[in-house]
């Protein structure tokens, strides 16, 4: 009998730990007004929700999108490794039907662990040779989420010293009023620097003065301490 997203929705649960739930609410900001509010968490850990998925590796997408529409944080993870496992394993036409399902679905990817761990391997693996519009068009959606997306996407460019479209899209989220969107692009350009100072720099030297102080701090943070001060001064 062929094993369904219900069935694997019941045995998360009962894998779930009370107190990590517990822990976890508050580590993802679930309170009224937070970026995460009113989501549920089972209380279950990354590293076994990565083995569970090599057991079924083989789930049709069509159970893994019910899955993804889970009210339960950690389901939604776990079908989103699971799509990400696939993506990696799969053929064009795989890579294509994830993609096009995971941008359909872009509300159910709602806090920054679901994001970071798909966008740079979903969205930016299939953008990676294609039309880089869908980012720009995330980069301007009003979900913190999308946005969030956008700039995770970029990584996957960064990797293989693509740098364009990851500083155009910070440049884009220079005014974001989003704390969460600040470290995002902050890191993108912490991971230019890494590969290419010259062009991070080449950013930082134009928009040092205006960006937000925590999209700074993340860009500098392995600069050596005299040059992190000198951007800090705004210079």
């Amino acid at each position: 009998m062929n094993i369904t997203a219900k069935e694997i929705s019941k045995r998360l649960q009962k894998m779930g730990d009370k107190e990590d739930a517990r822990f976890l609410q508050g580590f993802f900001k679930t309170g009224i007004g937070q970026y995460g509010e009113g989501d549920i968490f089972l209380g279950i850990r990354v590293p076994a929700l990565r083995k569970l998925a090599k057991e079924y590796k083989a789930l049709p997408l069509k159970e893994v999108l019910l899955l993804l529409r889970s009210p339960y944080h950690e389901v939604r993870l776990f079908a989103l490794i699971l799509f990400v496992n696939a993506f990696a394993q799969g053929d064009e036409s795989i890579e294509k039907k994830i993609y096009d399902l995971y941008m359909a679905n872009t509300r159910y990817i709602n806090n920054w662990d679901l994001v970071d761990i798909s966008a740079p391997n979903i969205v930016g693996a299939f953008l990676m040779e294609r039309s880089k519009k869908p980012l720009y068009q995330l980069a301007k959606s009003k979900s913190l989420w999308e946005r969030r997306m956008a700039t995770l996407a970029t990584f996957y460019f960064i990797k293989n010293n693509q740098f364009a479209d990851a500083l155009k899209i910070a440049g884009i989220l220079l005014q974001d009023k989003e704390d969460l969107i600040h470290k995002a692009a902050g890191w993108m350009l912490r991971e230019v620097g890494k590969r290419n100072i010259d062009s991070a720099e080449s950013f930082l030297q134009k928009h040092c003065q205006i960006m937000p102080r925590t999209m700074l701090r993340y860009a500098i943070e392995r600069f050596a301490p005299s040059k992190r001060r000198r951007y800090l001064e705004g210079g």
